[in-house]
């Protein structure tokens, strides 16, 4: 009975959970028959189960819920306002007497006879047949037909729509038996496809996961220091294994954001009613995923920013008149991935935050003097409703005006590794943006060094890397109100010396020399870029995520450990508290660099068009060839007795992955040549590769020789005069031939595909 019980509450859960959705949707289509008879099906389904079980007080009430949803299928009622609002309340009730199954196997002591003797009325008030302009639903049409049109109904027509009744002796129910039978199959289908597991087990599973990635890196870093071929190939094959088991135990904890965003429309609907307001739900982007820790985890705080929206930011049909908007007001809500991370965007159409309000209560609770606030930006007033305790609202409701909410939404978005950003037009409305992470668990990280220590710096956060050569420190690496700048593309990027920031060196300056190279870590924290300036900048891996102990919580530059491949333990940096605590957040800090940015724009800029960084190499017959430096991920140097062959492609094992080559002097010869070529064996020399990322692949480009990285604005064009090339370009005053990727990669693929057919002719 155990077993029964949970899978019953497990069901019924997810059937309630639809049910929210369902009446609501049925709230703005009534007439929908396919809607009513779902949700009738549903009840009738959890009053079956919970009498077998023996639950009487809930059989009781859902049987009362069955019958009034059996009038309104029969076409015997007519929906309204209030049978929808009984039928949610039923829904809230049976809901609280599966938590009590839950915690004590009983259904509790609570008999519900008020909400019973309500759904009792509501069966009986304005039980009249429907206006004839309703006469469309076949259920309608079947009670009023007289005994004499039953006997002619063998030579009607037969129904359009599932559930007319064809025949006198043929029943709603009994006309709806087959689809039904269908639908009951499908579903049978399905079920044999899937299997319930616990998440206790996925998490265990999870965990073991990552010590095997712990294990993979420990025995990839042993290998790479032999040279012994014997262990090199098994642990290769341990490292695609464990990043494809890794992929796939991930995806068991994959759930659809559906499973929250599902819920809001009966919130939104409850909030409006209390309200007296009418507000449309959009939801987009439904079935983005993410890890089902995150998915609980945002939960709640994304329930209190919709109930927000509706109850403060969403004006009453009569303001929006009187603001000459529609009476009816609008919450979107939005999910995607980007950048890998999840974006979710709550906007509404309503009067937005007035910001002199905050700024008075704020004042008038002491949060800040009126000195401050006459000094404080927009953005910095609107970022005070994060504060514990404030709150706007003139009185105390159920709803809202504890000061209790917006602080603990932050606060739980951060904890996860997410960002909260507040957007308000006045008059307009607001938009929040949310990013968080996929998972928790294992990470994309680079290793960076400083004074000697390794740190890791999630992927997700990082730009690009850069390195400024000794002779350019001084050009580049600038001072702007005592806060180092480096000048990247047109703009002043601030630097943070990780050094400096946890105190791993003397003094307030790092120990330097003047004209030592520098490496630079460009960030991203929020909305803003800045530089890490560090040691050393190692190679990028998968990381097992690792919580601090309690004596390192508090600090906010760290966002957890992780365990090396040597066994040692790196810490991991939170680069949004890394920047928070160099001042690089500040909007005297914004300011301060948009100043002297527009300055030196206004100095280096002519009326010509933006510069761009290229990477300058030799191509084919000592021609300049180039790349927009975007577009490359490395600059490696391989040795050729590495180069393998398969699949008919060279390839390279590059970082723990097969890396496919492509040579470049082979796909620009013209065609006739490529059956000479194609095949031929690479030569026993260095070879210079440009690691380049085309959508979802990663390829490595064999040059000639690597000449220069440079900016140019590349103005004068011409089109291209052969396959694989995109255009001519002068640079640095020479005429530079730009590739294009995608082309040279379906040349690549035509010329393995023109060798396989011409294997004899080789070397």
């Amino acid at each position: 009975m155990d077993d029964l019980i949970k899978e019953f509450l497990v069901e019924s859960n997810e059937n309630l959970d639809r049910l929210d959705s369902e009446l609501v949707k049925l709230e703005t289509d009534p007439s929908s028959h396919d809607l009513i008879s779902s949700i009738f099906r549903t009840i009738h389904t959890i009053k079956g189960s919970c009498g077998f079980l023996g639950f009487s007080k809930l059989e009781k009430v859902a049987h009362v819920g069955e019958s009034l949803l059996s009038r309104l299928r029969d076409g015997k009622l007519s929906l309204n306002l209030e049978i929808t609002s009984g039928l949610l309340s039923m829904v809230d009730a049976i809901r609280i007497m599966l938590g009590k199954i839950q915690e004590t196997d009983q259904d509790g002591e609570e008999t519900y006879q008020e909400l019973i003797e309500a759904l009792n009325r509501l069966q009986t008030v304005g039980q009249e047949p429907a206006p004839k302009s309703d006469a469309k639903s076949p259920a309608k049409e079947a009670t009023k037909a007289r005994p004499e049109e039953k006997a002619a109904a063998p030579a009607a027509e037969p129904p359009s729509k599932p559930g007319t009744p064809a025949a006198p002796a043929a029943t709603s129910e009994e006309s709806q038996s087959a689809p039904r039978g269908q639908e009951e199959s499908r579903a049978r289908s399905a079920a044999s496809e899937t299997i319930r597991v616990d998440v206790h087990l996925l998490d265990r599973l999870m965990n073991l996961v990552g010590e095997l990635v712990l294990t993979r890196n420990q025995i990839a870093q042993y290998s790479a220091r032999q040279s012994d071929p014997n262990l090199a190939s098994p642990a290769q094959q341990l490292n695609l294994l464990t990043s494809e088991l890794q992929g796939e135990v991930m995806k068991t904890r994959m759930q659809p954001i559906s499973n929250v965003f599902d819920k809001f429309p009966r919130v939104v609907r409850d909030v409006a009613t209390a309200r007296g307001k009418h507000v449309l739900v959009e939801m987009d982007g439904k079935e983005t995923e993410l890890d089902r820790s995150l998915l609980e985890a945002i939960k709640d705080p994304l329930t209190h920013i919709v109930r927000n929206s509706v109850d403060h930011g969403i004006e009453t049909p009569e303001q929006r008149a009187a603001a000459g908007k529609r009476p009816e007001g609008h919450l979107k809500l939005r999910a995607c991935h980007e950048g890998g991370q999840v974006l979710i965007e709550i906007t509404d159409d309503g009067a937005g935050i007035d910001t002199a309000r905050v700024k008075s209560k704020a004042i008038e609770r002491g949060v800040i003097t009126a000195q401050h606030a006459g000094r404080m930006s927009e953005q910095e007033l609107l970022n005070l409703v994060f504060l514990p305790g404030f709150s706007t609202a003139e009185k105390v409701t159920n709803l809202s005006g504890r000061g209790v909410g917006m602080d603990v939404v932050k606060t739980n978005i951060e904890r996860v590794n997410g960002t909260v950003d507040l957007q308000s037009f006045p008059g307009k409305g607001t938009a929040i943006k949310i990013k968080i992470p996929l998972t928790l668990a294992i990470i994309r990280a680079v290793i960076v060094q400083s004074r000697g220590l390794r740190f890791a710096i999630p992927q997700v956060n990082i730009q690009e890397l850069v390195r400024v050569d000794g002779e350019q420190v001084q050009a580049q690496i600038q001072s702007v109100h005592g806060v180092p700048v480096y000048r990247m593309r047109g703009q002043l990027l601030p630097l943070v010396y990780l050094s400096q920031e946890l105190k791993l060196s003397d003094g307030a300056a790092p120990q330097r020399g003047q004209n030592e190279a520098r490496n630079i870590v460009v960030l991203q924290a929020n909305d803003h870029l800045f530089g890490l300036v560090v040691d050393e900048i190692n190679d990028s891996e998968e990381i097992v995520v690792k919580p601090l102990g309690k004596q390192l919580r508090a600090l906010k530059i760290f966002a957890g450990a992780t365990i090396m491949g040597d066994g040692k333990v790196a810490l991991i940096l939170d680069v949004v508290g890394l920047a928070q605590n160099a001042g690089i957040l500040s909007e005297a800090s914004d300011r301060a660099l948009e100043e002297k940015s527009a300055e030196m724009l206004a100095k280096e800029e002519d009326g010509r068009g933006q510069k761009q960084t290229f990477l300058l190499f030799s191509g084919p017959d000592d021609g300049r060839m180039a790349l927009p430096l975007s577009l490359v991920a490395r600059l490696e140097e391989f040795s050729a007795k590495d180069v393998e062959k398969s699949g008919g492609e060279w390839v390279i094992q590059y970082r723990g992955k097969i890396l496919p080559l492509i040579r470049l002097e082979v796909v620009l010869e013209e065609r006739r040549t490529r059956r000479r070529h194609g095949n031929k064996a690479i030569e026993p020399s260095s070879l210079q590769v440009l690691v380049c990322h085309d959508e979802n692949r990663t390829i490595g480009i064999i040059v000639e020789q690597i000449l220069d990285i440079v900016e140019d604005r590349a103005e004068v064009k011409s089109p291209s005069t052969r396959e694989g090339v995109q255009c001519a370009v002068v640079i640095n005053d020479r005429v530079t031939e730009l590739i294009d990727i995608p082309a040279i990669q379906r040349i690549a693929e035509a010329n393995r595909t023109l060798s396989s057919e011409h294997a004899e002719v080789i070397d």
